[in-house]
């Protein structure tokens, strides 16, 4: 990270970032699991026979082109596993510092499905027709990935040393 990002402050606040953003995604998966009643009441917990991926999918409205698509490919058991284990995977991975890159593959490839399942420019209209809070989240997991921002206050480099400096970093 060093030769990456030179400033001492600049790490400080990459890594800050990176733990700030593993723990939304960790808390999603711990809401959704447990219905701790933020998003989630407990009645339609995981553990209580919810469906996360399910219940989002099925609830999408109608007029939203690609929702068929996304109900028939993962508006089932194989989906709501999928999405939790990303949510998971990628809280861990960035609140830990270690697999950036995969998480943030992984992160993006779930942000860009839940952006293109909820287009923002049909039906009822966000604060923007063509952005929404998904193309941000994508790009605050690929941050930590490019900067190294896992060796500041995380098993980067420990991490580094097993895997090397690529796919897996």
């Amino acid at each position: 990270m060093d030769d990456i990002v030179v400033r001492p402050a600049a790490q400080s606040v990459l890594a800050v970032s990176r733990i700030i953003i593993g723990f939304y995604f960790l808390w999603a998966f711990l809401d959704k699991t447990f219905g701790l009643g933020f998003t989630t009441p407990t009645e339609r917990a995981w553990i209580n026979g919810g469906t996360p991926a399910q219940g989002y999918l099925n609830n999408l409205p109608p007029e939203q082109p690609l929702a068929e698509l996304f109900q028939s490919l993962f508006a089932n058991a194989f989906g709501d596993v999928l999405f939790m284990a990303g949510l998971l995977g990628i809280g861990i991975a960035l609140i830990a510092g270690a697999g950036l890159k995969i998480a943030a593959v992984a992160g993006t490839a779930l942000m860009l499905f839940m952006y293109l399942v909820s287009l923002p420019w049909v039906g009822e209209h966000g604060t923007n027709p063509i952005l929404d809070s998904h193309v941000m989240e994508a790009l605050l997991l690929i941050i930590p990935a490019v900067t190294l921002a896992g060796d500041k206050w995380g098993l980067g480099k420990w991490w580094a040393g097993k895997v090397g400096n690529g796919w897996l970093r």
